[in-house]
């Protein structure tokens, strides 16, 4: 008898170059610790909530992308897997000190701090964003500290008062993907143009720092969209440049964007050096590369005038 069962939804075969080996060994035993120290903590990371690929891998090194303001975002993009609500609970006011306490357990020299969108606080949450940021450098000045920001629904005045003096060596935010897509893949409350205003305006009010943006790929752009991406991006003064693959975290058929492609890291390599001669300072771009990849090395890279190429290999 015919199968009369309607063909369900597939995405392309996973590649072996997007394969990950748990950590084992001494890189075990740091796992755990950093997995106790959120626990501990009581805090939330974006590796977790985001269902990063690096998880293993980035906790296996003692680092780890704390998520402040919640877990819950006001936003409901259809590449991420944050749960979305239209009005979550307010920030907690302790949050700051326990993210503090936890960095210190962690013994980390840098911390990347990522937030949600708050679309329901009156300063889009910046005020809480900058409490975080203010507690961890109280405690340990010397750790340096990303900030990787909302859009803050293209508030300036927020936007000034998150920067005004904040001992931040990167100010961060992501445009996430090629304009064309923007309305397949975002929140319609986000766009390239208004992301890639924040970042101009971050750069025009806080020129000591490094501004930092994401891409991700797979998502059916083309090639030279990239590129003409990774102009605008440069044109805006960022300086700091992470492309990565675009894994969707649900099944085929979910309010997820499918994958359309899986970029092999060859093409990843030559859109590092593509960055690199448009004039960007610091590059990872590879198949696992996520926006908080390798964050601190990222930025002694930059630093150092060095072209360093960060996560087209394998791990």
């Amino acid at each position: 008898m015919e199968n009369l069962a309607p063909n369900k939804p597939t995405r392309p075969r996973l590649p072996e170059w997007l394969r990950r080996d748990l950590p084992a060994n001494s890189a075990l035993a740091i796992y755990n610790k950093t997995a106790g120290a959120v626990e501990t903590g009581a805090l939330h990371t974006v590796c977790e909530e985001a269902r990063c690929p690096n998880l293993h891998d980035c906790w296996g090194r003692g680092t780890a992308t704390f998520m402040v303001a919640g877990k819950e975002c006001t936003r409901g993009c259809r590449f991420c897997s944050v749960q979305t609500l239209k009005a979550p609970e307010p920030p907690e006011a302790q949050e700051p000190e326990r993210l503090a306490d936890a960095v210190q357990r962690m013994g980390l020299d840098f911390v990347v701090i990522t937030v949600v969108n708050r679309d329901d606080l009156l300063d889009g949450g910046a005020g809480h964003y900058r409490a975080c940021v203010d507690a961890i450098h109280r405690r340990l000045p010397m750790v340096g500290i990303e900030l990787l920001g909302s859009d803050l629904a293209g508030d300036f005045a927020a936007l000034a008062a998150l920067l005004d003096g904040a001992p931040l060596q990167v100010y961060a935010h992501n445009v996430e993907c090629v304009p064309r897509l923007d309305r397949h893949v975002r929140d319609p409350r986000a766009s390239f143009d208004l992301s890639l205003r924040m970042l101009a305006e971050a750069g025009r009010l806080r020129p000591d720092l490094l501004t930092k943006s994401s891409i991700m790929v797979g998502l059916g752009e083309t090639d030279d969209e990239v590129i003409d991406a990774m102009r605008l991006l440069r044109g805006a003064g960022v300086s700091l440049l992470t492309l990565g693959q675009y894994l969707a975290p649900g099944r085929p058929g979910e309010r997820f964007v499918p994958v359309e492609r899986y970029v092999h890291p060859d093409t990843f390599a030559q859109w590092t050096e593509a960055a690199y001669d448009l004039g960007f300072g610091g590059v990872a771009a590879g198949p696992l590369v996520r926006s908080s990849f390798r964050a601190g090395e990222l930025v002694a890279a930059a630093r150092s005038g060095e072209r360093v190429s960060f996560g087209a290999e394998k791990g």
